[in-house]
């Protein structure tokens, strides 16, 4: 059995769901990115950004709340933030209800 290309070692997807305003902003439920590990938060919301290239979906993204799997990320600094392969990460901008 042969290893796989230098090229796909460590690649891997990460999976965004977007809520609310955040569906609305970019147009569809999901994305799925190709990341290599080591991937911050701080450079998933750059790609994000690099597909949904409008003010809206940014300014909506500067108020998300976010899960990184089922965990709330707390940090204010995204590049702290490591997001791992295979991951979910949730976008949920804040949203009235009742």
């Amino acid at each position: 059995m042969s290893a796989a290309p230098e090229r796909d070692r460590g690649r891997e997807t990460v999976t965004v769901r977007y809520w609310a305003g955040a569906r609305a902003a970019a147009g569809t439920a999901e994305d799925t990115f190709e990341v290599t590990d080591g991937l911050t938060l701080a450079d998933l919301v750059e790609q994000v950004l690099a597909r949904h290239p409008d003010d809206r979906m940014a300014r909506t993204v500067a108020v998300c709340s976010v899960l990184v799997g089922d965990q709330p990320v707390r940090s204010q600094d995204p590049a702290a933030v490591v997001v791992p392969p295979g991951s979910v990460v949730e976008l949920l901008p804040p949203f009235a209800g009742g």
